[in-house]
This record gives C-alpha cells, structure tokens and sequence, in this order.
C-alpha cells in the first residue's frame, strides 16, 4: 500500500512538473521572506563529488523556516541536490547592511576541515527562487602555507516589478584560517531595479561562445554533408549493382535446369531460402532490439519536450521528465520485442517481456547501487535516498512492467505474424568461405566508425556539459545530430549487409545489429581520452562515477543505434528479396 501511495505521488508530482515547470508563482509582495538555500559543496575539478553544504563546519543563522529541507522533484533527488534552510533573514526589496548572522570557534578538527576544503579548491552553491549561485570557500596565499576564508556574503538581487531576475553572490572579508580562533560570518543585502526580463533571467548562465563556437557548426555542416555523401554513395551503389543483380538473376530464370547448374551462380540470390531464417538467441536478440527502439523514443521526445518547454532552467525538470517519458513509452519497447520474437517463432514470450522491460532498468539500477555504496562510503549528496529506490522501484514494477505488456500483446497480434517473402529452407545452407574482412566480426568492429564519426564532436559538447561547468541547453543542435546519426547508421548497416550477403553469409540480423552498436565502443574509448587529456578530476568516488555512468550512457546509445541498424537493414533485406523471383 505504501508503495502504491508513493507511486502515485511521485508521478502525481512528474506530470505536475510537465505541465507547470515549478509549483511557486515566483512572484512576491514587498516584505515577503526569500528562502535562500544552501545545497551542496565539493571540489572544483570533481563536479559530481558533491557533499551537503553542512558537512563543512560551517553555521546558519538563526532565522526558522517551517520547511528545513527541501526537494523539489524526483530530477533533484536522483541528481544530489539537498536544500537546507541557510537561517539568513532576506525580504523582498528590503536592503540588509553588513550584519553578522553566526560565529563559530575554529578548533583543531574544524582547522584541518577547512584546510583540506581550500587546499581542493572546494566550491559551494545555493539557490534563491531557482536560480543557482555559486561561492568559493577561501584559498591559499602565494606562499602556500597560510590559508584564507571568505566571511561574508554580498547578495547583489536585481528585481523587475514583483520578480527576481538577477542575484550576484560577491564574498569579501578574507580571514586568515588558525586554530582556536573565532571567525564571524556576516552578509549583506542589495537590492537592485533590473531591466531583464523574467523569461531571460536564465541566460546570464548559458555560454553561447562555448556551445555556439564555429567549429560546433562546422561539426554540423561537416556531419550532415557525411550523410549527403553517403545517402547518395549507398543510393548510387545498391541502385547500380542491384540492378545488374536484378538483370543477371532474370537472365539465370531463362536458362533451362541443366544450363543453370552448369553456371557459376553466386550472390545474395543463392540464400533466399536462409535470409529469413531467425536469429540466433532470439530472446535477447528481440529483448535489445525493443529496448534500442525505447531509448530512441525516449531521446526524441525528451529533446522535443525540452525544446518546446525550455526545461533546462528549471533544476532537476530534464531528469524528471526522462524518467516519465521513458516509462510513458514503454509499449514502444513490448511492441518491438514482442512482434520480432513473435515473427522468430518463439513461444516464451512472457520471458521475453519482462526480459525486455526490465533489461535497461536493471543496468541503470545495477550501476547506481554499486556507485551509491561508494557515495554512502564518502557521505556524498550523490547517494540517492532509499525512499527515491521505492519511488523508481514502484515505478519500474507497477508503470514499465504493466505498459509493456501491453505492448507486447499490441505487437504479436498486429505484427507478429508478417510472412517473410522468401520461404526458410528446412536445413540450413552451409556459409562458403570467404575474405577476412568479409566476416561478420570484422564488419562488426569496423561499422561503427563513420556513426561515431558524425557524432563525437556532439559528444565532446554533452561530456563539458555534464561533467564540466557548463549547461547545456543547444538541444536543436542534439535534434540534427540524432537524425544524422540516424540516416548515417542505417546507410552503413545497409551497406555492410549487402556485402555480407553477397558473400553468402545469411546471419545479417545480428550482424546488423552488431555493426550499428559498435558505435557505442568507440564513444566509450573517446571517454577515456576526455577523462585523462580534458578533465582534471581523481579520486576513487568521481572515477567509479564517471567510467560507470559512462558505460551505461554508451550501452544505451549501442542499443540505440543497434537497433535503428538492424530495423533499417531489416526493411532493405525484404525489399529486395520481395523483387527477385524464387521458384
């Protein structure tokens, strides 16, 4: 019961924050309290090695709020974000002068605390009406051995009728760090008229010189002259030699038996009897193939909903709208599956359905409670509590399972039953030898590097963006590299698959699939050299963090473009066996 409430509140709250991007009016009369937050403080150069802006022995002053911690959405649990009341008594339109809101005393453990947070270069954020602010917790002195603490804390608010539009954090008053001494913290309240507009007040935080650079346009302009090239190579190419396979194989159907079995017969006409056989292991092979189609209709829409809605001012809204868009989509997953192994002639498909639905939560689930160990170890904000496990735990059994499903019986009643054009052989044809760079582990390796191709400047963008400082908000540009990634993956699957079958090798299904997917190898190698040439990160917590939530973000892009490989060859295969006459 209490799981079921939880569900219902959670996604209550996700539809809530889909529809109006945040539950205040950010609207306020004079004299209001403004809440200001502290979140979370950690080293510069390991962004997601957070820890909560308390565990440092700083204080907060002495004003109460009914509410003491604060989590907006299911996007800030999941991402680390734990508002604590701050205690500083802010006003709307009313100026604070410098005014001491708390004092502590610096003992030896304290001492060694702040040390060990300057000498790491530890930076602290807050929110105030959703918009982020960042400080600095001190530094050292040119010498290197005297350590310094900043004090006090001008808040610079810039308004704009009844709305905050600007808040600069300015922090001065740098006290030299020594044991058993008193340090006073103090702040100060400015309030300014500000011309900004209130749906502008978030671009002060994007770098358009960052991500509107000219190389990101040439990296489109260069990726989409790829696709160009190679929609026109592979129209210009199978067009030609199928055409010529075409008029050869009318040519073989007018010579009589004996004629016909005196030629030299060859080509992708000669396995019309096995092209069509099924996969091997069609379970799991049907299972990625539903769960690659998920992750693409998740992209889509997610990019399509952050476009139209600008979710990424608002903090945690992506995330959250992630999670409800991919478990909304879920038939999208059972209907793929379910109709693929129903067309493979498999029986178990009760198996393949959960199989499916819980193939890529369970790789997410798995990595986040392994790094959610090391987090607890570490006392990092990043541990995800154990009630958001029960929401995404109830999320996953009561929304994906039950939406599956439906998916699955949807698929194997509307398209699970579509008859092949050629009938399978009942023994199957024997594979002839063939070059070495024919065979379809070397096609797999090497079908992936015109994708990655297009793609991995993209990539270059989104990794500075997540585990940089930088937010990322060009989602048209993620639009135009996913349809080229799209077109780009289905031409070189189309174009390794005619190979493949020329030579007479029929096992394209996963061939095609392997060579799409082979993208995501590559994505994971160019992350290693963007972790040791790009970042300056360390430490077990932020390695285990990265290298995990990498491998699962290129298992989700391999299934992605293995699947798009694999449904884009598959129509191409049909196509031209639908044309050849068999007898």
């Amino acid at each position: 019961m209490n799981c079921l409430l939880t569900l219902g509140f959670v996604v209550l709250c996700g539809f809530v924050q889909l529809i109006s991007a945040d539950e205040d009016t950010h609207t306020y009369n004079d004299g209001e309290d403004i809440l200001l937050w502290m979140n979370t403080v950690g080293p510069y150069h390991n962004r997601q090695e957070t820890y909560e802006y308390f565990r440092l022995p700083f204080c907060k002053g002495s004003k109460e709020s009914k509410i003491d911690r604060h989590h907006e959405n299911l996007g800030d649990a999941l991402q680390g974000v734990e508002l604590k009341y701050s205690g500083l008594d802010i006003k709307f339109k009313e100026p604070i002068l410098m005014t001491k809101y708390c004092e502590i005393e610096v003992d030896q453990k304290k001492y060694d605390q702040f040390v060990y947070a300057i000498k790491n270069h530890y930076w602290y954020q807050m929110y105030m009406d959703d918009l982020p602010i960042w400080g600095i917790v001190g530094e050292i002195d040119e010498n290197g051995e005297d350590y310094h603490m900043w004090t006090h804390k001008k808040l610079d608010i810039g308004y704009r009728e009844n709305q905050i539009v600007d808040i600069n954090l300015i922090s001065d008053k740098k006290i030299k760090l020594e044991p058993n001494k008193n340090i006073q913290f103090t702040y100060e309240v400015v309030w300014k008229s500000s011309e900004v507009l209130f749906r502008d007040r978030y671009e002060k935080y994007l770098d358009p010189s960052f991500f509107q650079h000219r190389i990101h346009w040439f990296s489109i302009f260069n990726s989409f002259m790829m696709v160009i090239f190679l929609v026109g190579l592979v129209s210009m190419i199978l067009m030609r030699t199928l055409r010529k396979d075409y008029a050869r194989y009318s040519k073989e159907d007018d010579l009589d038996e004996m004629e016909r079995d005196l030629g030299d017969e060859y080509g992708w006409k000669q396995i019309h009897g096995d092209v069509f056989r099924a996969a091997s292991h069609p379970l799991l092979f049907a299972s990625l193939i539903g769960s690659g189609v998920h992750i693409l209709a998740t992209s889509l829409a997610v990019v399509l909903f952050v476009m139209v809605g600008e979710l990424y001012t608002e903090r945690g809204t992506v995330v959250s709208t992630a999670v409800f868009v991919f478990a909304a989509l879920s038939p999208a997953n059972g209907y793929t599956g379910g109709s693929i192994y129903s067309r493979m002639g498999g029986r178990a498909w009760i198996k393949q359905m959960v199989i499916g639905a819980l193939l890529l939560p369970a790789l997410v689930s798995g990595t986040a409670f392994f790094i959610n160990f090391i987090a607890m170890y570490y006392h990092a904000s990043r541990a995800i509590p154990f009630g958001t496990m029960v929401a995404m735990l109830c999320i996953i059994l009561f929304v994906i399972l039950p939406l599956n499903l439906i998916g699955t019986i949807l698929g194997r009643n509307i398209s699970g039953n579509a008859a092949p054009p050629c009938r399978v052989n009942a023994v199957p044809r024997p594979i002839p030898s063939k070059r070495w760079f024919m065979e379809p582990s070397v096609i797999a390796c090497l079908g992936g590097i015109l994708p990655f191709g297009s793609i991995f400047i993209e990539m270059y963008f989104i990794f500075t963006s997540f585990w940089a400082y930088k937010i990322y908000y060009v989602y048209g540009f993620t639009l135009l590299v996913l349809l080229i990634l799209t077109i780009v993956t289905v031409c070189v699957t189309i174009v390794c698959t005619y190979f493949l079958l020329n030579a007479e090798d029929y096992r394209w299904q996963w061939t095609s699939f392997l060579a799409a997917s082979s993208t995501s190898g590559y994505v994971y190698m160019y992350s290693f050299y963007y972790f040791f040439f790009k970042t300056k990160m360390y430490g077990l917590f932020q390695t285990t963090y990265y290298f995990g939530y990498m491998a699962v973000f290129s298992i989700g892009l391999g299934l992605m473009c293995g699947a798009l490989g694999y449904l884009g060859t598959s129509v191409f295969v049909r196509k031209i066996y639908t044309y050849v006459k068999i007898d």
